[in-house]
């Protein structure tokens, strides 16, 4: 790849996966908040473990104690999407998105530009207020249905080339990784105890995941029965045909990786064929014999390490 290309290519790359991560943090944020809201939740002892749990897992707790002393709900709601001074922050990632789409203005199309630079304007007039008056759950499915207008105009309207592999490509790595995450909110963060396993709480704890992951209708679709933590962990990791699964993700950025080609990406390929292959044949009863949150993580490190690989491969050095 020359140096323009792939300066290029980073731009694309990384907006697609800042997009994502705006995304998948409303996800996060929104399955958390809906549990915190559940009968016999709270904003005592254990709602502040579940709170600083979820910091834990989008990467954000050092910096939130740094400045807050307690992790209540509404401090990490207001933490994670509307502070500028956080990174992690669905204002601070959708920022960094336009400021890579101005870098990469004149080979983005106009329907991609519109897209993201009309989303950043309406997220940076938002103040805390108004977000509250808005509701939080309206703003998270707001911020879900900017992420599916942006990617359905690079769908639509990009060539078919190295740009695109790589805008793609960036999806769907971020994606596998949020989808771990997610999963391991609900598996690891909000275990319940021995004798609330197969409560009423845990069912709607169980529903509330697969809506923030858009897969409630399909659970129903592929088991027709009730909702049980075997079925939800096989569908958010090796069912293919669900297009947020870990296997789905791995899928497609190995088939773009192959699209891509050359003698630069060899290693790339071959951890993602590997981390396809333990997808491809992997069963849930391994994956319950071993840990699922050691699995998660253990997924969750391989990815990086995908990441990794293909930024110091392709991309221009971070």
């Amino acid at each position: 790849m020359t140096t323009v290309l792939s300066r290029s290519a980073d731009h694309l790359y990384w907006m697609s996966r800042q997009v994502e991560r705006a995304e998948n943090t409303a996800r996060i944020l929104d399955v958390s908040n809906r549990m915190a809201l559940l009968p016999a939740s709270g904003e005592g002892e254990t709602g502040g473990n579940e709170w600083d749990a979820v910091l834990q897992i989008l990467g954000s707790a050092e910096l939130f104690h740094a400045r807050f002393p307690t992790p209540t709900r509404q401090a990490v709601v207001g933490f994670m999407t509307l502070d500028a001074d956080n990174p992690s922050s669905i204002y601070s990632t959708i920022r960094a998105a336009r400021e890579n789409a101005r870098a990469e203005r004149v080979a983005m199309t106009t329907e991609m530009w519109e897209a993201l630079n009309s989303t950043w304007l309406e997220l940076s007039s938002l103040t805390p207020a108004r977000l509250a008056s808005r509701g939080h759950r309206n703003f998270f499915d707001w911020i879900k249905e900017r992420s599916h207008v942006f990617r359905g105009a690079a769908v639509a309207t990009m060539m078919r080339d190295e740009r695109f592999h790589f805008f793609r490509l960036g999806t769907f790595l971020e994606r596998a990784d949020n989808t771990a995450r997610i999963l391991d909110v609900k598996y690891h963060v909000l275990l319940p105890d021995e004798v609330e396993v197969g409560s009423a709480l845990d069912y709607m704890q169980w529903g509330a995941l697969l809506r923030s992951v858009s897969a409630y209708r399909n659970y129903h679709h592929t088991y027709k029965e009730t909702i049980t933590p075997v079925h939800v962990a096989e569908m958010l990791i090796f069912n293919i045909a669900f297009p947020r699964s870990l296997h789905a993700c791995i899928n497609e950025a190995l088939e773009l990786l192959g699209e891509i080609g050359g003698p630069l990406g060899e290693e790339a390929m071959r951890m993602a064929g590997e981390l396809h292959a333990r997808l491809h044949y992997g069963r849930i009863a391994d994956v319950f014999a071993q840990g699922l949150h050691e699995f998660l993580i253990d997924f969750i490190a391989r990815n990086n390490a995908l990441s990794d690989e293909i930024q110091s491969s392709y991309l221009v050095a971070r």
